[in-house]
């Protein structure tokens, strides 16, 4: 079973992780060039930025994380194989897949938590994210 829930969460995290990517580039590529003044709206999509980075981030730590799993999973099993008379590598071993368990339960949680607080950050700030500065045109009329 945990297998499985590995296997259907890697996917997840993967598609996280590229849609931050879009979405980073998106706000990038809309980011107007320096100038003096009126800078809210660059403030807005800075912010968003880093908030958008941070969830990339965690992403990518959560996809590592499974795989350093396998990793310590796979030393502790070649200690049973060596030293099958201790039982506390058996125990070892059901203890890190239980807390495995409860880690990827976590990840799905956190990965809820962040798609949810970056569709409402985006959502709400929208219009200072597409258009982060008023023409002086718009100001005039």
């Amino acid at each position: 079973k945990l297998t499985q829930l590995m296997s259907d969460i890697k996917p997840l995290l993967t598609e996280v992780l590229e849609h931050t990517n879009v979405l980073k580039m998106w706000i990038v590529l809309s980011i107007p060039r320096i100038e003096d003044g009126n800078n809210f709206g660059v403030g807005i999509q800075e912010d968003t930025l880093a908030e958008i980075r941070a969830v990339e981030s965690e992403s990518a730590n959560y996809l590592e994380a499974i795989s350093r799993y396998h990793i310590t999973r796979a030393k502790l099993i070649s200690k049973i194989c060596k030293y099958p008379y201790i039982d506390d590598y058996k125990q070892c071993i059901w203890e890190l897949d239980e807390k495995q368990f409860l880690n990827l339960r976590l990840t799905l949680l956190e990965i809820r938590n962040n798609c949810t607080s970056l569709f409402d950050l985006i959502t709400k700030n929208i219009e200072k994210i597409t258009k982060p500065r008023h023409s002086h045109h718009e100001s005039l009329y």
